[in-house]
């Protein structure tokens, strides 16, 4: 199951973590302000996302109304501290699943992750993507100009569709490399570069090589 967990508790964050990876077949992601979480839950596909109502920059209420306005279809369990029944209303008018009060045992969290993992939540996310008349085939892994087939290995694959699924925005190196590598990984930064590098080589035989912009000491995008 993939978890994205928004807690600005250090210790509780790690704990939550430390027990997910523990208990099951858990791949989790941890952010610890309202801002990173939104952007994290509408760059990447998560089975749940776990929100904790009090964080800097956007609290998990903040959070869970933006994305729903947005039309963000997963599962959202908000964790707090609040248990009044108006403060219940109000988690879950604003789009959340489901609600679990602290302190909780961690077999309750579980618990509810399974069973939230069993709603049907599948994002539905398109099978053939198009940037500048460059195709992406999401099913077959296909990347294609015309009738000219661009060969890439699964990586490069991923990195490349990752920039395209966010044209526009600049993408940090640390982002990248915790999207494609994983948030473990003790992959070095310069391994991105050198698979963009790579990218832009086979790009290039097709007349694609400048899609894939650099942005100096931060990262990159793919440019509308």
């Amino acid at each position: 199951m993939n978890i994205l967990l928004a807690e600005d508790d250090s210790q509780l964050g790690e704990l939550i973590v430390y027990m997910l990876k523990k208990k099951g077949d858990y791949k989790v992601e941890w952010v610890m302000e309202g801002e990173d979480a939104f952007y994290y839950a509408t760059s990447t596909h998560y089975d749940v996302l776990i929100l904790d109502w009090m964080m800097p920059n956007g609290t998990g209420v903040e959070v869970c109304r933006r994305l729903r306005k947005q039309g963000y279809a997963g599962a959202i369990l908000m964790l707090t501290a609040k248990d009044t029944v108006e403060d219940r209303i109000e988690g879950l008018d604003a789009g959340a699943d489901d609600y679990l009060v602290k302190p909780f045992e961690i077999g309750e969290l579980l618990a509810r992750l399974r069973a939230l993992s069993r709603r049907n939540y599948a994002p539905i996310f398109e099978e053939e993507i198009e940037i500048d008349g460059l195709v992406l085939n999401r099913m077959s892994h296909e990347v294609r100009l015309g009738r000219a087939e661009v060969q890439l290995s699964p990586r490069e694959f991923q990195l490349l569709d990752l920039l395209v699924q966010n044209k526009g925005q600049v993408l940090q190196r640390e982002v990248i490399l915790e999207r494609i590598w994983g948030f473990d990984s003790e992959v070095a930064l310069k391994t991105i570069d050198a698979t963009v590098k790579l990218i832009r080589k086979k790009l290039d035989i097709v007349g694609k090589q400048n899609l894939l912009q650099s942005i100096r000491g931060v990262g990159y995008k793919v440019e509308h």
